[in-house]
């Protein structure tokens, strides 16, 4: 690196101090001054110029046109030149039709490109909000939080401080400003001001002044101008009043009031309100004959609350489109009625055709008498109007009524309902004689022909009813008509309901076969059967049954869906008799037997009912169901020794696992021990396999107190039936009994080994935990039996009750959303709202169960147990009753009860009952239920 140069000490002169202190006082001077040296122009240099300020001889003349660069400079190979070569051309038709065919060109390029143009900036706006957006959505999931803040924590918040510095939060006292004397003198005399001085200038502002407004010292006396306006109010109010009566039409105490009713109702912005009436009136003077214009300007004017000016702009538009009924009726509405009446006569004059004018001047009369009057002369000038007629009918009695109905059918010939309501008023013999001309005049409407049925029928002419159908049926084809089954089903429902019974099956036969091809017959029929029964229609349903049962006279199918509907919505009677029917076509179909033996043994006909089954027996020598429905019938009515003998028959002739383990049942209940245990030891050697058998054989020794040999059963039968879920569960519960509990464990443990993913047997593991408070032990169980069952009701039912009480409720909308239609998740639901102390929500939630599963005997037992606690007598009755209907079988508290052998023989009304008063009542603090 060089070294720095060597400072140059000069000798100063004289002159060099001077000149320092003239540029330190022009720098002082210049500091606060700016040149347009400094800052540059004041237009941008790409700015368009501007020659207003330009000089004279420089500026452009209005009238001189531009010249034309026709430089090299501004030629482009492709453009051309930047200016028109053809601007002074005249602009023809060939330039206007290829500016034309470019500008389509143009178009046709633009849109290739279009959808991808408007798809990427769709996409680009959208990845714009999410990397900005608004503050409003960057907080969205923190306001919906704030839903779930309780009242306590809101008052637990604290104020917001005073941020604020020192200065600001404690200001100086206020100042004041002293007044001058002249105010001080005035106010001497210790009175207020009721005067203003002339020369302060205010006197000049108020006209007459120099009249009667001034003081004796010539100061403006304000008391005298207040009674003045007072006076002149009172005149103006008064001018306003009845030349007739000499009543005040505007009440002076309600004047306020009645201002405040015209303040408009419009809450909009008034912007948006000047731009419609803008845009309405460049309409309205565009296309001043087109109606919906003129209304729009009415309707907006009506909800800024400017009645009057949309009455008069209606009624302009009255002037401009006389022939437009919208219009009219759009200015009777605005009118008050007195006036509505005077344009809907103008209406009248102008457009004398138009049914709605003569209708909605109808409506505008108040007395009956005008309003027949107004509709006879519509008919006189609109004879043919179907309308008209219609409520010109409707305002007559019976007489006058079906003489305009005679009148009507002639001028309104194709009109049917004016028919039928004409039959509906004659006589049967001129019914007849109507539906008759009314067949002639519309021989494609299906409707006369079906009123002529049920006319009919309603005369006792039954045999006619099934000719008529037929004959329209054949009609209608010939004329061409489609025949849809789908609407004369629906008019055969209509006639049911209407009490037409024959009408409707006749309909019914005939119609149901159209359009359905062979192999879709039963299939069809059995929808067509069902639907019309959820709608209600029972005849039509047992019409079609009865046409499928003609059809397809061999089905067992067919006759157990028609057993059914009668069992549901028929009587005994038709029951029995259809059942009667089907065994004589389906003689081995075994459940036919057993309904007709049931209905008699439930009627009290027990003779009638052994006949059945002997009938039975005979057509099913060896058939199962139907020896145990005889042991039935034989026990259930005391006939042990009958009983006993049919069942010694079976065994010889039909030894089943069933059989057997009725046999040993029967004697169990009747305190036979030994020779129960007997048959069970005889039914065990022959079918080792069946569960149940050994499964009474333990519950006989756990009652008889001998729990080792009950034990040695268990162990035995698990090794013979290891699918079988009760034997285990027998196995455990014994042994947890007898304090065995790391036994039990293992039992459980190779029950799950053997049975992988089944949820009742973690159920039962994770029970045994709870009883011997494993809380903790429980809930890890809990965790695994979810990770290998995700699905299960049960499981996520005990879930539910093994959390806290703060996050049960979580826990169930997590259960719901995993098993949202499983009774025993809903059940869980519906015991927490019941611990809540929600009674509404709970009941709510209990029907919903009973709904999902009504073989559910626990959801029955729960539901009944609340409406004791909580109900009215008639909502426990209905409880009852709808438990007794439903006849549930299954529930690990309801089994437990109905399969005890002490009440082997209850009802099901008895079995809910016992069920109930075991059944605890929900806490917050109880984890099994």
């Amino acid at each position: 690196m060089c070294p720095p140069p060597k400072i140059l000490v000069c000798q100063s002169k004289i002159f060099v101090g001077m000149l320092r202190s003239l540029y330190g006082r022009l720098e002082r001077l210049a500091t606060g001054f700016t040149t347009r040296s400094d800052i540059g122009p004041a237009r941008d240099a790409n700015d368009v110029s501007d020659d207003r300020h330009a000089p004279p001889n420089k500026r452009k003349k209005k009238d001189e046109e531009e010249e034309e660069d026709l430089n090299d400079a501004n030629y482009d190979e492709f453009t051309g030149y930047g200016g028109s070569l053809c601007g002074k051309d005249p602009y023809d038709k060939d330039d206007e039709e290829a500016d034309a065919i470019y500008d389509e060109i143009d178009k046709r390029m633009d849109e290739k490109r279009r959808e991808y143009r408007e798809q990427r900036l769709r996409y680009e706006l959208e990845h714009y909000r999410q990397e900005r957006p608004k503050i409003q959505q960057m907080f969205t999931d923190l306001k919906r939080e704030l839903a779930q803040v309780s009242e306590n924590d809101w008052s637990s918040i604290p104020d917001v401080g005073d941020a604020r510095n020192r200065k600001q939060r404690n200001p100086r006292a206020e100042r004041f400003t002293p007044l001058p004397d002249s105010i001080l003198a005035h106010n001497l005399g210790g009175e207020n001001v009721t005067t203003l001085d002339p020369n302060s200038g205010m006197a000049s502002m108020m006209p007459g002044t120099q009249t009667g407004m001034l003081t004796p010292s010539g100061d403006l006396d304000l008391r005298k101008i207040g009674q003045a306006r007072n006076t002149l109010m009172g005149m103006r109010l008064n001018q306003v009043s009845d030349a007739v009566g000499g009543q005040t039409v505007v009440d002076p105490k309600g004047y306020l009031t009645d201002l405040q009713s015209m303040i408009p109702q419009y809450g909009g912005d008034i912007n948006d309100v000047k731009k419609a009436r803008l845009l309405l009136k460049s309409v309205r003077e565009t296309n001043p004959n087109h109606p919906p214009a003129w209304i729009a300007s009415a309707r907006l004017e009506e909800v800024t609350g400017k009645i009057q000016s949309a009455r008069n702009l209606i009624m302009k538009g009255c002037e401009m489109c006389p022939k437009s009924e919208d219009v009219w009726l759009e200015a009777a509405r605005l009118q008050p009625p007195e006036m509505a009446r005077a344009v809907i006569a103008q209406s009248v004059q102008a457009i004398p055709h138009s049914p709605r004018i003569w209708i909605k001047a109808a409506d505008l009369e108040t007395e009956l008498k005008a309003k027949k009057r107004v509709f006879r002369k519509a008919l006189e000038q609109i004879p043919n109007s179907e309308l008209l007629w219609k409520l010109a009918v409707e305002l007559e009695d019976e007489e006058d009524a079906k003489i305009l109905l005679s009148r009507a059918v002639e001028c309104c010939p194709t009109s049917v309902d004016l028919w039928l309501a004409l039959a509906r008023l004659e006589t049967y013999e001129n019914s007849r004689k109507v539906l008759n001309k009314a067949r002639e005049n519309n021989p494609k409407d299906r409707q006369i022909w079906i009123t002529a049925a049920k006319l009919e029928e309603a005369n006792g002419n039954e045999s006619l009813v099934t000719k008529i159908i037929e004959r329209a049926i054949s009609t209608l084809q010939a004329n061409m008509v489609d025949i849809n089954r789908d609407f004369w089903i629906k008019d055969a429902q209509e006639a049911e309901h209407a009490g037409a019974v024959l009408t409707c099956q006749s309909i019914v036969r005939n119609v149901i076969g159209h359009n359905v091809e062979d192999e879709d017959r039963k299939h069809t029929w059995m929808e067509d059967a069902d639907q019309c029964a959820s709608q209600g229609a029972f005849e039509c349903a047992r019409a079609i049954y009865s046409h499928a049962l003609t059809i397809f006279p061999k089905k067992k199918s067919v006759w157990l869906a028609a057993a059914h509907f009668e069992r549901s919505h028929g009587t005994r009677e038709s029951l029995e008799t259809l059942l009667q029917q089907a065994v004589h076509n389906c003689p081995t179909e075994e459940t036919l037997w057993l309904m007709g033996a049931k209905s008699k043994w439930l009627a009290g006909d027990v003779p009638a009912a052994r006949s059945i089954l002997a009938l039975a027996f005979k057509a099913n020598s060896n058939s199962e169901e139907i020896w145990l429905a005889a042991v039935k019938l034989e026990s259930e009515n005391n006939e042990y020794e009958r009983a006993r003998r049919i069942l010694a028959k079976a065994r010889s002739q039909a030894a089943t696992p069933k059989v057997m383990m009725k046999s040993s049942h029967l004697e169990w209940a009747l305190g036979n021990l030994e020779l129960a245990k007997s048959l069970l030891n005889e039914g065990i050697k022959q079918f080792p396999d069946f569960a149940k058998l050994w499964m009474m054989k333990g519950k006989i020794l756990e009652q008889q107190n001998d729990d080792e040999a009950a034990w040695d059963v268990y162990k035995e039968s698990i090794k013979k039936c290891t699918s079988s879920i009760p034997l285990w569960r027998l196995s455990s519960a014994l042994e947890e009994r007898k304090g065995k509990l790391v036994t039990a464990r293992a039992t459980l443990e190779k029950s799950r080994v053997r049975n992988p993913m089944n949820d009742e047997l973690w159920l039962l593991a994770i029970r045994l935990e709870l009883n011997n408070g494993n809380r903790e032990v429980s809930r890890s169980l809990m965790a695994r039996a979810l990770q290998e069952c995700p699905s299960s009701g049960i499981l996520w039912a005990q879930a539910v009750f093994l959390e806290d009480p703060a996050q049960r409720k979580s826990k169930s909308v997590d259960a719901l959303k995993r098993c949202q239609d499983d009774a025993h998740v809903v059940l869980a639901v519906s015991k927490m709202f019941w611990m809540e102390g929600k009674k509404n929500k709970a009941r709510e939630w209990f029907n919903k169960t009973v709904k999902i599963d009504p073989d559910l005997g626990d959801a029955w037992a729960w539901f009944y147990k609340m409406e004791l606690m909580f109900g009215t007598p008639e909502q426990q009755q209905e409880c009852m009753n709808r438990c007794v209907t439903a006849e549930p079988h299954h529930g690990e508290h309801w089994c437990a009860v109905s399969k005890h052998i002490n009440n082997w023989r209850k009802k099901t009304e008895e079995v809910l009952k016992i069920v109930t008063e075991k059944l605890p009542i929900p806490v917050m603090n109880r984890e099994v239920y």
